[in-house]
């Protein structure tokens, strides 16, 4: 088996696709440089997007808000709020159909119809905290304007519109109170926002991280360092968007560069593509393949692996469980032999060693760049979401070991990760009711 493993390592290296071609602490120079860029307002790739929400504000006991989530399915609406033990409590809670899944819409048939949502709860609260996880420009009063739509999502006429303000349009318009205090913000804002009443812990600061379909990051900031804002309290702190999925400089292996080629949308995000759930089984498949001209694999086995397609996340990963049977690669490989299972599990296991260790560099460098967790009472909070986080065989353990590798042990920086239920609607609930 060593012998298997060995083999598999030299092939991967020779296309710079193994683990140990990361140099950890050089990827983290890479992010923190297109962090401070993105911040300066320069050329960067990552757009470090201003969200003008804090974690400084003490969330109140008792008091109701109004919350909802715009997700690419699924609309939901719900009122939350803290008991006296600091705990959420989620009540009057309604999934519907995200507007504009079923049929295209008009601007004002989309409005009318999330205002249409909000008629059971439209009188329970002043403030509604809006999870919209769509491209929008953050404004100071906590508006967003509407970027675009993606995730299939059919409405016209809503670029450049302030979706706050339309929606309180529409309010009025079915004859609900109106004049609400409309707080959006995105999933992994959201996210990290949860992380603030997490089990009651006091902690240094907090991180949303999100690995599932896509990948992206939020961490505090502290608004001096917000050159490309004018006008910002210089002592005051805000959560930073990164869009860390569309990191670009730093590391990417031969097969990256190959790969990226043949998406939908090359060079987009090609930090995602690495590491997240859209393409991790796509590209694990696409180095298969490259090991298959490289002769890794017996002629029986190559010659079904080269016919497999719509090979995912998923299927990676339940051959990475169950290497003999019960799903596509598993069966390919077996029609050679033991060998070539050995192979395709040593593939796909060093492509997840490789994905925790971007991972956590993500990670390290926010947790760097904000300055705390140096004491190890008040650890920063890391609140992860996504499927790919959770599910993937040996991701998290993995992530967790490199962060402890460099952070705590290299630099002297504490974090704790934690999974909070619900981290969009409660998150959204601290939005609305302390910002």
């Amino acid at each position: 088996m060593k012998k298997m493993q060995r083999k598999v390592i030299r092939f991967l290296k020779q296309y710079r696709m193994d683990p140990a071609d990361v140099d950890f602490a050089e990827s983290v120079e890479a992010f923190l440089s297109e962090m401070q860029r993105g911040l300066a307002g320069r050329k960067s790739t990552l757009e470090m997007i201003p969200t003008y929400l804090t974690t400084e504000n003490e969330v109140p006991i008792g008091k109701r808000v109004i919350v909802a989530d715009a997700g690419g399915t699924n609309f939901r609406v719900a009122t939350v709020y803290f008991d006296a033990d600091k705990k959420p409590v989620i009540e009057n809670l309604h999934v519907f159909t995200m507007p504009g899944v079923e049929r295209q819409l008009s601007r004002v048939e989309f409005f009318n119809a999330m205002a249409e949502y909000f008629c059971s709860v439209a009188d329970m609260s002043e403030n509604i905290g809006f999870c919209f996880s769509y491209p929008v420009e953050i404004q100071p009063n906590k508006d967003g304007r509407m970027i675009r739509f993606s995730k299939e999502i059919k409405v016209t006429g809503v670029e450049g519109q302030l979706v706050g303000e339309h929606l309180n349009r529409a309010l009025v318009a079915m004859g609900l109170p109106a004049g609400k205090h409309i707080v959006l913000l995105n999933d992994t804002v959201a996210t990290l926002l949860a992380g603030v009443g997490y089990q009651n812990r006091v902690f240094d600061s907090f991180i949303g991280f999100i690995l599932g379909t896509g990948t992206n990051c939020a961490y505090i900031e502290h608004n001096a360092e917000i050159k490309k804002k004018k006008g910002l309290d210089p002592r005051g702190t805000q959560i930073i968007n990164t869009e860390s999925g569309g990191m670009g400089r730093g590391y990417r292996g031969t097969l990256d560069v190959r790969f990226d080629k043949t998406t939908v949308n090359p060079g987009v995000n090609v930090f995602e593509k690495m590491i997240s759930g859209a393409y991790l089984g796509p590209l694990c498949l696409f180095v298969l393949r490259q090991a298959c001209r490289d002769g890794l694999f017996s002629k029986h086995a190559a010659a079904i692996l080269n016919t497999l397609s719509d090979f995912d996340t998923k299927d990676m990963n339940m051959f990475l469980l169950y290497p003999y049977g019960g799903n596509p690669l598993a069966e390919a490989c077996r029609q050679g032999g033991v060998e070539d299972i050995l192979t395709a599990w040593y593939i796909a296991d060093r492509l997840t060693e490789r994905a925790a260790k971007l991972s956590a560099v993500n990670l390290a460098a926010m947790a760097v760049k904000s300055g705390r967790g140096i004491d190890p009472t008040r650890p920063i909070c890391i609140v992860a979401e996504g499927t790919t986080f959770y599910k993937m065989k040996s991701l998290k353990s993995r992530i967790e070991y490199y962060l402890k590798q460099f952070l705590e042990n290299k630099k002297g920086i504490f974090t704790d990760m934690a999974q909070v239920e619900n981290a969009t609607l409660i998150g959204a609930a601290i939005a609305g009711l302390t910002n």
